[in-house]
């Protein structure tokens, strides 16, 4: 693979470039961007690292957002309002697996010697349009290969999530992992337990997200042992309902993966500190995924839609539904929605002021009788009347 002469480098970039250039600070794109389109995927978004220190590039810049300062990080805003981050070149000089403590004042070899992969250890000058790539990252890139700058056991131990940002990234563009890499991901794995949940959570979802395929990448996690550690109610690779074929053709929704694969969706998504909703989401899909009605029999589905509530495009959207007999139950459902049938208490025609009314007592027995109706009209819409409720009571 050969370097290209030069790269589509946004024109809001490019003049944050040259800004810091004429101040006589040098300045390099860097990142995602660069190996993207290294690969002929489009990204726009370039980040820029330069000999300018923080204070520096505060000062040049009228409107920032100090997004990372303490580690040299800054966002430029545009005319637009869009953010591009700047990064001051740095290297670790001290690090606990999960934060570092960086030194300005370095080289831009320095800074690209930190970095975690060679395909992310590329950079690109924007004005003289020259490359550096003093680990081969363009090599790996040929070769589909994530590798470790430097000893991967280091590399990793600097930040134990760079474990799980090689398994995205292999996913992703389904890319081998080096082997001494992925030797000395497995043998810091137990590091994964020093990160917090959140940054977890954020790789394991982006990793669903832009994984090629979503089995792909859960064997990575099985295979170097990260799931092990965090994701212990997935244990396996594959029973009947974690076959890959049906896993791959999920919606990249991360909730509905992590529910589907996991034996306890609540405890799971607890452990990640996912919101309360989506704790509540993962909750219903692991009580509702093995209890689909029986299309054919709409008082059963009609039922089952009333008892699911919110949750039925989840569980709509899972394997099952995929396979006879359930492939019906999409089309009766719309057909019940379409036909608005009372699935609910609150879509009776009558309510608890009718019943007391009609002389049942205040209190629990209210709510019994309501449910009761509820059972009837779910046999039978058409007993949805105020005069055939009340009849009933």
């Amino acid at each position: 693979m050969k370097f290209p002469d030069r790269l589509p480098i946004p024109p809001e970039v490019l003049k944050i470039a040259q800004q810091l250039e004429k101040a006589g600070y040098e300045t390099w794109c860097v990142g995602g961007a660069i190996r993207d389109n290294l690969l002929g995927l489009e990204n726009h978004d370039f980040d820029l690292t330069t000999a300018a220190p923080p204070e520096e590039l505060l000062r040049l810049f009228k409107r920032t957002v100090p997004v990372g300062i303490e580690h040299g990080t800054v966002a430029v805003l545009d005319a637009h309002n869009r953010p591009h981050e700047v990064t001051t070149f740095r290297r670790d000089i001290k690090t606990d697996g999960r934060h570092a403590v960086v030194e300005f004042g370095v080289s831009l070899m320095d800074d690209l010697a930190r970095r975690d992969f060679t395909i992310n250890a590329i950079a690109y000058h924007p004005g003289r349009h020259e490359w550096r790539d003093p680990f081969k990252g363009v090599d790996d890139l040929e070769r589909r290969l994530i590798r470790s700058v430097g000893d991967p056991n280091w590399r990793f131990q600097e930040d134990y999530l760079r474990i799980l940002r090689a398994l995205r990234f292999s996913a992703r563009f389904e890319f081998r992992i080096h082997g001494h890499t992925l030797d000395a991901a497995k043998a810091n794995v137990q590091g994964l337990a020093q990160l917090s949940a959140e940054r977890v959570r954020e790789e394991w979802f982006k990793g669903i997200a832009t994984a090629k395929r979503v089995s792909k990448l859960l064997a990575l996690w099985l295979d170097v042992g990260a799931a092990r550690i965090w994701l212990p109610e997935i244990r396996e690779k594959g029973d009947g309902r974690r076959e890959k074929g049906a896993l791959d053709k999920l919606s990249r929704d991360p909730v509905l993966i992590t529910a589907y694969l996991a034996t306890d969706p609540a405890s799971l998504l607890t452990r990640l500190k996912c919101s309360n909703k989506e704790i509540e989401r993962g909750r219903a899909i692991g009580a509702w995924r093995d209890k689909y009605p029986d299309p054919k029999s709409l008082p059963e589905v009609r039922r089952w839609l009333s008892q699911v509530g919110e949750h039925v495009d989840d569980l709509l959207a899972l394997p099952p539904v995929r396979t006879a007999p359930f492939s019906l139950l999409p089309k009766v459902v719309s057909s019940i929605l379409a036909a608005k049938d009372p699935l609910t208490l609150q879509d009776l025609a009558v309510d608890g002021n009718d019943l007391i009314a009609a002389g049942v007592r205040a209190g629990p027995d209210v709510g019994d009788v309501l449910q009761r109706l509820l059972a009837e009209v779910l046999e039978d819409p058409k007993r949805n009347t105020k005069g055939y409720l009340l009849s009933r009571v």
